[in-house]
């Protein structure tokens, strides 16, 4: 298994703002203005599938997908969050953990689906959750590092 890949933008660089690093995986955050705490879970070596994973290290990935999860819905509060590991474009292993309200864009459809909203044209309701993100963002991220860092990672 090859720990890095030349031409691969994930071997190269974080692919966002780093937020967390551990010696298997990191976490960054997205720049996505529709979607604040748009976040990746990044295995550093460069394999493409999860089960080019031995079992246990699907499980560290796995664990904390689930922390990034938990620290979106404790903090930012979406009405749902959308799990996605495609690859198509970047073949390497990674996991996008994207919080979405009702109303959002794209809502209910994925976030790289058509917009359903025209930019411009969103509701008072999402431009008002908009306006607290700079507020909740910090705290969302205080408590993905904290989440991050009691994980056990034997």
């Amino acid at each position: 298994m090859s720990t890095q890949d030349a031409d691969c933008p994930l071997c190269q660089q974080d692919g966002g703002a780093l937020l967390w690093r551990g010696d298997h995986l990191r976490v960054i955050e997205v720049d996505d203005a529709d979607y604040p705490g748009f976040t990746r879970v990044v295995w550093n070596a460069h394999v493409p599938e999860m089960t080019a994973l031995a079992v246990p290290d699907r499980e560290r990935v796995m664990r904390a997908v689930y922390a990034v999860e938990q620290a979106q819905r404790d903090v930012l509060h979406p009405d749902k969050v959308n799990l996605a590991a495609l690859g198509n474009m970047v073949p390497h292993l990674h996991w996008h953990v994207i919080p979405r309200w009702r109303g959002d864009r794209h809502f209910p459809d994925a976030v790289w689906a058509a917009p359903r909203v025209a930019r411009g044209t969103e509701t008072a309701q999402w431009h008002e959750r908009q306006a607290r993100m700079p507020e909740l963002l910090p705290h969302y991220r205080d408590r993905l590092v904290e989440a991050m860092n009691a994980l056990s990672w034997d």
